[in-house]
């Protein structure tokens, strides 16, 4: 292949990384494991994995069926048998692929949970100064002397509808909501593990 310019193409160098050792590896797997694509992979697989559970008798719930089952497939029933297709919630596969999910999730709620009690716990911040490049924004002016008295009013009336707020200077309100939505998703994934 040729250029237009007549300049020769250089020959691509191999790129020398360094070696990530032992310590890089496991921060390596850790951040793969507890990532969301590895939870949705790892939740995708027990759905899959559980069905077997559905369309096979299970020998907790009817071993009759189950013998049966097996004695009227000599071929194949062995088989699944083997493979625990008959056992399929005490199986040493199902369980790996459950026990991945747990400590993903929980390797994914402790930093976000940590994450959100700083947050939570951190006032909102300033009110910006050019406040009109805000997508929702009010202005409101107050005209003679109760503009402590409409702020207190303001203030009621944001908390009544569970926003944060905070005064940073004289005549400024600032306030922050839907922090509470991470705090009902937190809940819900601890829930899922307890």
């Amino acid at each position: 292949m040729t250029t237009t310019t007549g300049q020769k193409r250089q020959k691509r160098q191999p790129v020398n990384q360094p070696s990530l050792g032992a310590i890089g590896w496991l921060r390596f797997l850790w951040r793969q494991l507890t990532s969301m694509r590895t939870a949705l992979f790892l939740l995708l697989m027990l759905a899959i994995a559980a069905v077997p559970g559905s369309v096979f008798p299970q020998r907790s719930i009817d071993p009759t069926r189950t013998a049966d089952w097996i004695a009227d497939r000599p071929t194949v029933g062995p088989w699944l048998d083997r493979l625990g297709f008959f056992e399929v919630y005490a199986t040493p596969w199902f369980a790996s692929i459950y026990l991945l999910l747990l400590i993903s999730l929980i390797g994914c709620i402790v930093p976000r949970t940590r994450l959100h009690w700083k947050a939570m716990r951190q006032v909102p911040p300033r009110t910006p100064a050019r406040l009109d490049r805000l997508a929702a924004h009010t202005d409101v002016e107050v005209l003679g002397d109760r503009g402590e008295a409409t702020l207190d009013a303001i203030e009621t009336a944001l908390r009544r509808r569970r926003y944060r707020v905070h005064r940073h200077a004289p005549g400024t309100l600032s306030a922050e909501g839907g922090y509470l939505k991470e705090t009902g998703n937190l809940v819900f994934h601890i829930a899922i593990v307890g």
